[in-house]
């Protein structure tokens, strides 16, 4: 089999072994309803609470602060309408950023048709919140603050702490979406003033289609999903057992030689940005040089299409991405992109690497030269480009 080389880690990544191994039987042996009183559901609401307890102990909360979902997107669609529609006696104001997933942006664009009034805060070059520019949007109707921890094109990590803290002076709730932060970076929901997370399993090695929402203890947001009386009639549906008990695992896998871990992706992150400036010109780092996660490299390259340069490396078994994997059927440049201030052209042109600790150095200098390659055969088709060469 020809080698394939897979650095889209911030879209998905594999289910590793030891979490499909404590999934699997699940699906067979022990596949009784949690909410059941015989022995065959009862053992399973056991497990469903280990992995609470997992999940609550690498966010320094209380497990009763854990309720499991069906990924990152219900998460912030629960807590920002949650939130919102808990809240409207004492207003209707909510705040966030301009470079947030589409399962926060699109759940505030909802809200502003129900009479919810939003500010979308600018960030800058490097895609940071200018923290004054929070403070100033805050008014005397502001119920909420949803800032996302870390993004998962630009990987540029927020300034967390201080927008818990300024929350939590004005009195008005905190969201952070945490799905591209879990496991490369450790987080404390008390330290940090976090009164809503949410996260997903599948981009830590666990799991599609199961996350969770971690909601303060005296925190009251309302339901999203109508039903049972499941997840202490927070969360209506028959637990994901099988989902669960990975989301636990993969979780807690995500944190071992945490420290370790997290040096060796970064070395390999700072070795792929400097060849790729070293090898390309016409190159811009998108984010912020340090303040960014571990694994994640966003470039844009000048004089190119961005989808004419990820067909070619999946020609040439890599597996990239131009942004968020979900938004990567759209022919428009990215919003985080234009947001941190490039033009639509250059916007265009860009590429997200991003690394795990399952790829290698061999892989990252592969990846440089098929890059290089691709780069220059794709600009020697540009008018513009050639223009550019003549005036040089």
């Amino acid at each position: 089999m020809e080698r394939y080389i897979y650095m889209d880690n911030a879209a998905t990544t594999p289910v590793k072994k030891e979490v499909l191994e404590e999934m699997l039987p699940f699906f067979t042996e022990k596949y009784g309803n949690p909410s059941s009183v015989y022995k065959l559901g009862s053992a399973n609401r056991v497990e469903v609470e280990k992995a609470r307890e997992k999940v609550a102990l690498a966010l320094g909360a209380d497990k009763s602060e854990i309720y499991f979902t069906a990924g990152g997107s219900e998460s912030d669609n629960w807590a920002i309408k949650g939130a919102a529609y808990k809240y409207r006696d004492k207003g209707n104001h909510i705040i966030t950023t301009k470079i947030e997933h589409h399962a926060v942006l699109n759940t505030c664009k909802y809200l502003e048709k129900q009479g919810f009034e939003v500010t979308y805060l600018d960030v800058d070059e490097d895609g940071i919140v200018k923290l004054d520019d929070l403070k100033r949007a805050i008014r005397d109707n502001t119920i909420l603050i949803s800032v996302m921890f870390a993004n998962n094109e630009i990987g540029t990590i927020q300034p967390i702490k201080e927008i818990g803290e300024i929350a939590k002076e004005h009195n008005i709730l905190f969201h952070t979406d945490a799905v591209q932060a879990i496991g490369s970076i450790k987080i404390d929901v008390n330290e940090l003033n976090i009164d809503l997370l949410s996260l997903s399993a599948h981009k830590f090695f666990g799991p599609k289609g199961v996350g969770a929402l971690y909601i303060r203890k005296g925190v009251r947001i309302d339901n999203l999903i109508s039903g049972g009386g499941q997840e202490r009639n927070k969360r209506a549906g028959t637990e994901n057992v099988a989902g669960i008990v990975g989301l636990g695992k993969a979780i807690e896998l995500a944190y071992e030689n945490f420290e370790e871990k997290n040096k060796y992706i970064i070395s390999l992150r700072d070795r792929l940005i400097e060849k790729i400036e070293k090898n390309i010109k016409y190159v811009r780092l998108n984010g912020h040089r340090t303040q960014r996660l571990p694994g994640n490299v966003n470039v844009s390259f000048e004089f190119i299409e961005g989808e004419s340069l990820l067909l070619m490396l999946d020609l040439n078994n890599i597996a990239a991405s131009s942004g968020s994997a979900c938004t990567s059927g759209s022919l428009d440049p990215s919003h985080v992109l234009l947001a941190i201030g490039l033009s639509h052209e250059i916007a265009h042109g860009s590429l997200r690497l991003s690394l795990s600790e399952l790829n290698t150095e061999e892989e990252v200098d592969y990846v440089v030269e098929k890059l290089v390659e691709i780069v220059d055969r794709l600009r020697q088709m540009s008018p513009l480009y050639e223009k550019i060469k003549e005036e040089k």
